[in-house]
């Protein structure tokens, strides 16, 4: 099932086009952080020709503890991704948490998304949308892929279609996500293109109590499934030591892992795509 493509700078989603990688660490960390991460996975991306959209939060407003940390804020890690854009001319991708942020967000950030647990924003979407910016909307956990038809129209009614949906698991029982990949194709059946997040669909909300788990292991084979089922990108975030990283350590793939998953997946999609 093929979906409408939606263009980004120079990398195309959708439409039958290649796969999209989306990645980077969970949160700006500093700027030396941010840009050597970065440039490492761009040449990982360049070497084999996958397109690639950085991404980090500025802020991450829904930590399960008041003293997990949240990232250097919206000016510090605005003023961060601005500098890795620059530096390495890659498109950048970060979340927006309210409408007040929006406009500072979208002087950098050429994809704004809606982070999980605010899909269903009314308001904070047509903000989104209104910018003309390209809007990603991650699947709520409590959402079935269905309803997310309801978040599409939504944006849409702005007149912006420049929309990308993304799966990143469902709710099971308590602190348990599992996926269910009929979301990639019934959601494409929307007409936009929809991006597999390999790395969030292998966390644990709240699993350690007052931090968030997850088991990194599976990842390779989710994204493996997201791609085998009609995804356009896949969103991973990626870090050089997650062990030591400051949010969504668990969950994320290590930097010197990345290639060899990422191979991976650019031959499964070569597949799909000829069909």
């Amino acid at each position: 099932m093929s979906s409408r493509t939606v263009q980004i700078g120079n990398i195309r989603v959708g439409g039958g086009h290649p796969l999209v990688l989306i990645a980077g660490p969970c949160v700006v960390e500093n700027e030396k952080s941010a840009l050597k991460h970065a440039r490492a996975i761009q040449k990982i991306a360049k070497r084999l020709r996958v397109p690639f959209i950085y991404k980090s939060s500025y802020d991450k407003a829904n930590r399960s503890s008041l003293s997990s940390f949240r990232g250097l804020g919206l000016g510090a890690g605005l003023k961060v991704l601005a500098s890795v854009k620059e530096e390495t001319g890659l498109p950048i991708l970060t979340d927006v948490h309210s409408i007040d942020e929006i406009q500072e967000a979208m002087r950098v950030a050429d994809v704004l998304q809606i982070p999980a647990f605010l899909c269903r924003q009314t308001d904070l979407l047509l903000a989104a949308a209104r910018t003309g910016r390209v809007v990603n909307v991650k699947k709520g956990q409590f959402l079935s892929p269905q309803e997310m038809g309801n978040v599409a129209e939504k944006l849409a009614s702005t007149g912006n279609r420049r929309i990308l949906l993304t799966e990143r698991g469902t709710f099971f029982g308590y602190n348990a996500l599992v996926n269910d990949f009929r979301a990639i194709p019934l959601m494409k059946g929307f007409g936009y293109p929809v991006i597999f997040d390999a790395t969030h669909s292998v966390q644990q909300p709240g699993g350690r109590g007052n931090t968030s788990g997850g088991d990194r292991r599976f990842v390779p084979t989710l994204a493996q499934a997201g791609v085998a089922s009609g995804a356009d990108g896949v969103f991973m975030e990626v870090h050089e030591d997650p062990d030591r990283a400051p949010s969504d350590g668990p969950n994320m793939v290590k930097l010197k892992d990345l290639e060899r998953l990422l191979a991976r997946l650019v031959k499964l999609n070569e597949i799909v795509r000829k069909g």
